[in-house]
């Protein structure tokens, strides 16, 4: 017959396997729809003065609140399936 106290041992040290892997897996931080200047710069790894220049240009739509430009997340990903090389642009 097994003794009672290595089945509770057994179980004891599964659960606190489990409860390892779930501490070291990763949490996503849900990423919000609207970023910044700052932001946008940071995630497409440019300076903020080249994301003013791609909302003036046009290759990034903004929305304007107050004093503050917002970039929706989904607008920066289309831009960049949308890349185009102007020099080579045909009219």
């Amino acid at each position: 017959m097994n003794n009672p106290f290595e089945t509770i041992n057994q179980r004891l040290s599964n659960i606190e396997n489990i409860l390892l892997g779930i501490k070291q897996t990763p949490v996503e931080e849900p990423k919000s729809e609207n970023l910044t200047v700052k932001e946008t710069s940071a995630l497409l790894k440019v300076s903020e003065q080249s994301v003013h220049n791609y909302i003036k240009k046009g290759f990034l739509p903004a929305l304007k609140v107050g004093r503050i430009l917002l970039i929706k997340r989904s607008d920066i990903e289309n831009s960049l399936r949308e890349v185009k090389s102007l020099k080579y642009k045909r009219n």
